[in-house]
Parts: C-alpha cells; sequence; structure tokens
C-alpha cells in the first residue's frame, strides 16, 4: 500500500502548480525602460530606466508570474532582471524579430492559465498587444516609456485589454 501512495503523492505534489482548466492567461507586456546613450548598438539602461525597472519590480510584486521573456538586449533583460530577482524566476529570450503571431502562439500555448510578463521595444510591443488581444493598439512614441499593457485571455478566448503606467 506505502508503494502505491508515494507516487500518488508525488503525482499530487506536481500537479498542485498546474494552473485550474478555465483560468485566465494573462500578458503583461512593457516597453523597455529608459536606455543610456552609450553604445549605441546596445546600450545599457540609464539611470532613469534602472529606477523605472525597479518601480517596476514593485508594481508587480504581488502578481504570481509563471515566466519572463524579454529580447536578447540588453535593456529588456535589464528591465525585467528586477522582476525576476524578485520573484526567483529567469529571464527568458524571445526573438522579437519574428512574426507577433508566431511568438504570441507559443508563448500563449506554453503558458495556459498563467501570469507572464513580457518586455519588448517600442516596434514590437504593440505588435504583439495587438496580436494578443485582436485589437487595435497604437505605436508607442521613442519618448516614451512606463506603459503596461495587461491583456487577459479567458478559457473561452475572451479577450480584455487595459493599460496604466507605472
Amino acid at each position: 500500500m506505502r508503494l502505491l501512495l508515494l507516487p500518488i503523492l508525488l503525482l499530487l505534489s506536481a500537479c498542485a502548480g498546474v494552473p485550474k482548466p478555465g483560468s485566465d492567461t494573462v500578458f503583461i507586456v512593457v516597453r523597455h525602460a529608459e536606455k543610456a546613450a552609450i553604445p549605441a548598438d546596445d546600450p545599457p539602461l540609464s539611470d532613469e530606466g534602472r529606477a523605472r525597472a525597479q518601480a517596476l519590480a514593485t508594481l508587480l510584486a504581488d502578481v504570481p508570474l509563471s515566466a519572463i521573456y524579454s529580447t536578447p538586449t540588453r535593456r529588456t533583460r535589464e528591465t525585467a532582471r528586477p522582476v525576476a530577482d524578485a520573484k526567483g524566476l529567469e529571464v527568458r529570450e524571445y526573438d522579437g524579430g519574428k512574426p507577433p503571431t508566431e511568438t504570441v502562439t507559443v508563448l500563449h500555448l506554453r503558458h495556459v492559465g498563467q501570469q507572464v510578463l513580457v518586455v519588448g521595444h517600442s516596434n514590437t510591443v504593440p505588435m504583439l498587444v495587438s496580436t494578443l488581444c485582436a485589437c487595435p493598439v497604437p505605436p508607442i512614441d521613442e519618448t516614451v516609456y512606463g506603459q503596461v499593457y495587461e491583456v487577459r485571455i479567458r478559457a473561452d478566448g475572451e479577450t480584455r485589454l487595459s493599460m496604466r503606467g507605472f
């Protein structure tokens, strides 16, 4: 009897973190924080950008994220890092140059019923968000930082977009 009970307990403990069927999938998408002027090819965050990245971590402190994604650039990784450190998560890379439909499909299938942070760029975030919510999203001006897009996808496929600053 004990031998039968051990595999059942292991299976139940493995399933404890699995979202319930019907749970919403939530994507929190942000543009990287302010970047330094140099080096021009892959700049780090500026002092203001590092402060904004910390503000993002504070904003998301109570959000149970399952994963964090950023493009491979230094500024997106540095924006995601304070959140990842606070959550004990790794920052996974995604290819911002791929078509948004491909990125969204992969991330959604991988994280059904979970909450995920995605950090991108002014030229990729609107396309990702628009693809996620199937709704129009205006471009982000190059001088605008600190906008959070939250796309909630219900199990029945209905989506809701909300935005706020940080």
